[in-house]
């Protein structure tokens, strides 16, 4: 009897050596398609990672230690360097340098701040409780675009010390700031309307023409004064309009400002405000 013959080893070989081609030319292939940045990835190790890391953080560090330097010129390159890092870490020294003896770390450190951005929002909010750094917390919020920021500067319109600089900051936020100014031309306070109303004529948006408009017949001269004087800035046609009747101003200022604003105006073409 005859037994079946057995496929030799080599036999075996010989079979299964075209699905390992197709394997070795699949792995080739996908080797090919991989990013070169990815292959590098792979290729770097978890404790490489780790101390990339580490050295970030490093850095930061050194920076901060810098803020102690008695040269002012070395402190104000460190506040710029940890503005740009704009990591959270930041903030807190930052903070601390709004207080250096030197204005201009503080300015840096303002800049910084803003850099940094919503971070940064609840220290400063803090800092506004603070007389020595008050202005500069100020400032600093007016760098950064986040609703939180916009209330606490309009109560800084009610004090006599901050309010110039809470509406340079508030003026610097631009558009977001427009409503609030708005609202608070109807505040019961007469500083505040003001204030309200020089911010408008330097933001200078298009929603605020009619309600600057109906600020030229407020019983205050000089809220009417500087109505007129915001509707100028603006430049639009209905705002050249609405003055024309305080040339019969029962204030001799206001008339004679009003009789400036409409003879330079006579002389450039109608414009637009930007934010039309």
């Amino acid at each position: 009897m005859e037994h079946p013959r057995q496929a030799s080893p080599s036999a075996e070989t010989s079979d299964q050596l075209p699905a390992s081609d197709e394997l070795t030319d699949k792995v080739a292939e996908d080797l090919a398609l991989t990013p070169a940045g990815s292959q590098e990835l792979m290729a770097v190790a978890p404790d490489q990672v780790i101390l990339e890391e580490e050295k970030v953080k490093d850095e930061i560090e050194i920076q901060i230690d810098l803020l102690s330097d008695p040269d002012w010129v070395v402190r104000r390159e460190a506040v710029i360097t940890l503005g740009e890092m704009g990591d959270e870490r930041c903030v807190e020294p930052l903070s601390r340098a709004l207080r250096d003896g030197d204005w201009q770390v503080r300015e840096v450190a303002i800049e910084a701040l803003g850099q940094v951005g919503s971070p940064a929002v609840d220290i400063l909010l803090k800092l506004l409780r603070d007389w020595d750094v008050r202005k500069y917390a100020i400032l600093a919020l007016g760098k950064i675009r986040d609703e939180r920021v916009l209330d606490p500067l309009m109560v800084q319109l009610r004090n006599d010390e901050f309010k110039d600089d809470a509406i340079n900051a508030l003026v610097e936020l631009g558009e977001p700031a427009v409503p609030k100014f708005i609202a608070a031309l109807k505040d019961r306070e007469e500083s505040v309307r003001q204030s309200a109303v020089l911010g408008l004529g330097r933001i200078k948006h298009s929603e605020s023409i009619d309600p600057l408009i109906a600020m030229l017949q407020d019983k205050d001269w000089f809220t009417r004064l500087i109505a007129a004087a915001a509707l100028e800035s603006i430049g639009d046609d209905r705002g050249r309009e609405a003055i024309k009747p305080l040339l019969k101003d029962p204030d001799m200022v206001v008339k004679m400002r009003v009789e400036r604003i409409l003879a330079k105006w006579k002389k450039q073409p109608v414009s637009q405000p930007a934010n039309a």
